[in-house]
């Protein structure tokens, strides 16, 4: 099965050898996300609400890049601090209408660029 490399300048560029998304048959495997700024490069690391917000912002630039009808179908969030939780949860929820995807968080010891959270998600393609 042969695969194509989705890409966006409207998402940070990726921080190592792996592409922003890769689709395989019908499914958009998107990488993780950090808050990292697009536009100026410049990553947000003091408030845990507005780095939801901005990884959630990349993951979809990259979702909106593979094509029209692109939904996701699961989220896992990485987290350094799991007290964060509730403050993460309040700033993701309002990325869905009606029913949001199967997601995963999981609290890890460090991330790339020593952020303190990433963002990653499977989306299905139109048919």
């Amino acid at each position: 099965m042969s695969h194509r490399i989705v890409s966006t300048k409207d998402a940070p560029a990726a921080v190592g050898p792996y592409s922003q998304g890769c689709i395989g048959g019908r499914l958009l495997f998107v990488s993780g996300q950090i808050p990292i700024d697009p536009k100026n490069g410049e990553m947000i690391v003091s408030d845990i609400g507005a780095a939801t917000r901005r990884c959630m912002d990349n993951l979809f630039a990259v979702v909106s890049a593979a094509g029209k009808g692109v939904h996701l179908v699961k989220v896992t969030i990485f987290l350094t601090d799991m007290g964060d939780f509730a403050r993460v949860n309040e700033a993701y929820e309002k990325f869905f209408e009606g029913e949001p995807p199967a997601r995963a968080c999981i609290e890890v010891s460090r991330l790339p660029k020593d952020s303190p959270i990433e963002i990653e998600g499977i989306a299905v393609l139109p048919e």
